[in-house]
C-alpha cells in the first residue's frame, strides 16, 4: 500500500473514532438531562421526528462482510410512523457484552468494526411480527458502575426487557443474577426479560478457550444460560452473534411479541418507579 493511501486510511479511520466519541458525549448529556421517551412517539413536530428503522420479519437476515474495515452505513431515511402499536424495549447487561452491537447489527445491518459507543442513540424500529405492524423503540444503557445513576432513567414506560451476557465471559452471567435481575426488577417488576447469550461465535474460539483456562474457566454453554432463564423467571432464553448475525432478528421478534402482551411500567410512578 502507497504511503498516501496509508494516510488516507489513518484519516477515515480517526475520523470515524471522532463520529463515536462525540456520540457517546451526546448521548451521556441527554441522559443528564433525563430525556423523555416522549421524543420517540407521535405529536413532535415534523422536523423533530425520531427516525424509523423498517425491520420486516419477512426480511432476510443480511449478509455481514468478513472485513476489518467495515464501517457504519449513513443513517436510515427518514420515514412516517406507519402503527398505532407503539412498544419500549430497554436493553442492559455488563459493559462489554455485545448489547449495542446487537442493536445496531438489528437497525443497521452492519457490524461496527473501527469503534463501537459506550450506548446506542436511541433508535424508533418498524417491527412486523405476525402481521402486526409494531413501533418498537430502542433504549440501550452503560453497563459500567459509573452509568448506574444514570441507567434507571431508561425503564420508566419500558414494556420488556434484554438481559444480555457474553458467552466468552462466565463472570457477564454471573451478573445477571447478582446485578441485573434484580435491578430490572426493582424498576420494571412484572415485565417480560428475555435473557440473551451474545457472541455466540466465540464459544468455540481457541483464544477465548485458552484465555479462559488460564483462570480455570470456559465459554457459557447453551445449557447454563437455560438454567439461568429459568432461575431469573426470564421469558425466554436466545442466543445470538452480532458478528455474524445469527439469531439477531429472532431476538428482536420474541422481544416485539413479549412487549404485545405486556403493560408499561413507570408511567404513574408506582413504588418501583425510578427515584434518583
Amino acid at each position: 500500500m502507497s504511503g498516501q493511501k496509508k494516510e488516507s486510511l489513518v484519516e477515515r479511520t480517526q475520523a470515524e473514532l471522532e463520529v463515536g466519541r462525540a456520540q457517546d458525549l451526546r448521548r451521556t448529556a441527554l441522559d443528564e438531562e433525563g430525556r423523555s421517551h416522549a421524543q420517540a412517539r407521535r405529536g413532535l413536530p415534523e422536523h423533530e421526528q425520531p427516525l424509523v428503522v423498517v425491520v420486516s420479519s419477512v426480511l432476510p437476515t443480511p449478509s455481514f462482510a468478513s472485513s476489518r474495515t467495515c464501517s457504519l452505513p449513513y443513517p436510515p431515511q427518514q420515514t412516517p410512523f406507519m402503527s398505532e402499536i407503539r412498544r419500549k424495549l430497554v436493553i442492559v447487561g455488563d459493559g462489554a457484552c455485545g448489547k449495542t452491537c446487537l442493536l445496531i447489527v438489528f437497525s443497521k445491518g452492519t457490524f461496527p468494526e473501527v469503534y463501537v459507543p459506550t450506548v446506542f442513540e436511541n433508535y424508533v424500529a418498524d417491527v412486523e411480527v405476525d402481521g402486526k405492524h409494531v413501533e418498537l423503540a430502542l433504549w440501550d444503557t452503560a453497563g459500567q458502575e459509573d452509568y448506574d445513576r444514570l441507567r434507571p432513567l431508561s425503564y420508566p414506560d419500558s414494556h420488556v426487557i434484554l438481559i444480555c451476557f457474553a458467552v466468552d465471559s462466565p463472570d457477564s452471567l454471573d451478573n445477571v443474577q447478582e446485578k441485573w435481575i434484580s435491578e430490572v426488577m426493582h424498576f420494571c417488576a412484572g415485565l417480560p426479560i428475555i435473557l440473551v447469550g451474545c457472541k455466540k461465535d466465540l464459544r468455540r474460539d481457541p483464544r477465548v478457550i485458552e484465555e479462559l483456562r488460564k483462570t480455570s474457566q470456559r465459554p457459557v454453554t447453551p445449557e447454563e444460560g437455560m438454567a439461568v432463564a429459568q432461575k431469573i423467571g426470564a421469558k425466554h432464553y436466545l442466543e445470538c452473534s452480532a458478528k455474524s448475525g445469527e439469531g439477531v432478528r429472532e431476538v428482536f421478534q420474541y422481544a416485539t411479541r413479549a412487549a404485545l402482551l405486556s403493560r408499561p411500567k413507570g408511567g404513574k410512578k408506582h413504588s418501583h418507579c425510578i427515584v434518583l
